[in-house]
């Protein structure tokens, strides 16, 4: 419950003789309490702090109306009424009667401002976990990150060493007789992939939802807007993703520029609407499934169309603003080899732990594995009834999981360098992306083992929104792999002689 952007808790039932590792047993009984009691503070005349509460003395026993028990609330004379099947009154309520109604207490507070008065909620009891616990698991993270990228690093450096010293000491007229490994497809690493206009246009999308997640985290780490409050992080998402709109048109542009691409109608539409058109379908759907059940979380349609306004009207022209300029300042591909014109063939006779697949999973793991414990938390708030307001933390996950998949991209690239595959430019995007397919198969679990949630209307929501929030990540950690590989073997191509 929120009274002026302020969150408040409190139970409104119990359970008595119920057995914790047995369950329900049939001697429980379950009451519900009827009063709730509400506190608010204010300073001159505003509204600092609320609280809620409830007499456990004064409780309703609804244990034989367990069962499809309809419960309403009546409002009579500012009194809250609540009736159940076993609870009627026997004459109409009056203001005397304390049985079922809700009081209110104004407490005045002049040593808590305005400004202040998110502050006692950091180190509240409802806050999910203790901040201790969630500064420790992010600590040991965090530790956990560093070793693994250390290591990687270290490992990668003195196979590059190796090679480049071996390759280095061939004579010249020995450099076709001797060449293998990943200098031997010097002359096929930097052929253009298939498909140069979704590739671009899916880079281009990634570039613009980093920046756009970047200036959002950076927005609620710096007091731009306040995160508590309702619908403050979705309207800041929204706008600045309109507003990073250039940012996408100009990668995508600029990129399939590059790739000698001559569609650029077709190229700036398609980065315009990958991420949006899909969201779009999914809110349509959402929304609709909301609408027939008349709930009140289906958007109205005033605010539908303010939203699809800012699409057109600003997301939609800075994405083509965004493609002339990357397309007008862009260079040509500056590849340090030549790019043969026949085709080198690529092994097939390859183990099971380098196919694709196995390379995907491998790379979407260690990010996923980065970020789990900040996920649960980010689940908790989002699709439960928590407060998130350790952004700083959030900040730092972020940047762990940018750097790991940069790692752990960039060394599964360099393994299908080695064994002669020069088909690294879409391996590169679905690695450092798969990370999006793991944090949608944890929202099957938390959907089933974490929340209380059913029906058509929460299943839609939730699947619905986590699919896009999963095809999401996959658009950034792709293009932050697509990056990091394509400056790694830019880098080792350039360090040795290539005919």
């Amino acid at each position: 419950m929120f009274l002026e952007d302020l969150p408040m808790w409190g139970y409104i039932g119990e359970v008595e003789g119920e057995d914790l590792l047995l369950g329900h047993l049939e001697t429980a009984r379950r009451y519900l309490y009827p009063h709730l009691h509400f506190s608010i503070g204010y300073n001159v005349d505003q509204i600092v702090s609320v609280n809620v509460s409830t007499n456990p003395q004064r409780k309703v026993d609804i244990t034989d109306d367990l069962m499809e028990t309809d419960v309403s609330f009546s409002y009579v004379a500012g009194i809250t009424r609540l009736y159940l099947p076993s609870y009627q009154p026997t004459k109409q309520p009056n203001n005397n009667n304390n049985n079922n109604r809700y009081s209110v207490e104004w407490v005045p507070k002049p040593e808590l401002t305005w400004e202040n008065r998110m502050s006692r909620y950091h180190d509240s009891r409802f806050l999910p976990g203790t901040f201790e616990i969630h500064w420790l698991s992010i600590i040991n993270s965090f530790v956990l990150v560093l070793l693994l990228t250390a290591f990687l690093t270290i490992i990668l450096m003195r196979v590059l060493k190796n090679d480049f010293t071996r390759y280095m000491d061939v004579e010249e007229d020995e450099m076709g007789e001797e060449e293998s490994g990943w200098k031997l497809i010097h002359g096929d690493v930097f052929r253009f992939p298939n498909q140069t206009n979704l590739f671009a246009a899916l880079v281009g999308a990634g570039g613009q939802l980093c920046c756009t997640t970047f200036l959002l985290l950076l927005c609620a780490i710096t007091g731009f807007f306040r995160p508590t409050k309702r619908g403050a992080i979705l309207t800041a998402m929204i706008v600045l993703y309109a507003l990073t709109s250039f940012i996408g048109g100009f990668t995508s542009a600029r990129l399939y520029r590059q790739f000698g691409g001559l569609a650029w109608v077709w190229n700036t539409v398609m980065t315009a609407i990958i991420f949006p058109g899909p969201l779009g379908c999914i809110f349509m759907w959402v929304n609709t499934v909301a609408w027939s059940r008349s709930s009140t979380a289906a958007l109205p349609w005033h605010t539908v169309m303010i939203i699809a306004s800012l699409y057109m009207l600003v997301s939609f022209p800075l994405t083509i603003i965004g493609a002339i300029a990357g397309r007008n300042l862009a260079t040509d591909f500056d590849a340090p080899c030549r790019t043969k014109k026949v085709l080198r063939q690529v092994p097939t006779d390859i183990p099971w732990y380098r196919q694709p697949m196995a390379q995907m999973f491998m790379a979407g793991f260690l990010p996923f594995s980065a970020i789990y414990i900040e996920l649960h938390y980010i689940f908790a708030s989002v699709w439960g009834h928590k407060i998130y307001t350790l952004f700083g933390i959030l900040f730092i996950a972020f940047i762990m999981l940018f750097i790991v998949t940069s790692f752990i991209t960039v060394a599964l690239i360099y393994f299908q360098l080695a064994r002669e595959d020069h088909r690294w430019w879409w391996r590169s995007f679905f690695s450092g992306g798969s990370t999006g397919f793991f944090i949608y198969a944890y929202s099957f679990f938390y959907f089933f083992q974490r929340s209380s949630m059913d029906g058509w209307l929460q299943s839609s929501f939730y699947f619905g929104y986590m699919a896009i929030i999963s095809y999401a990540f996959f658009l950034m950690l792709g293009f932050v792999g697509f990056i990091s590989s394509m400056v790694f073997v830019k880098h080792i191509y350039s360090v040795v002689k290539c005919d």
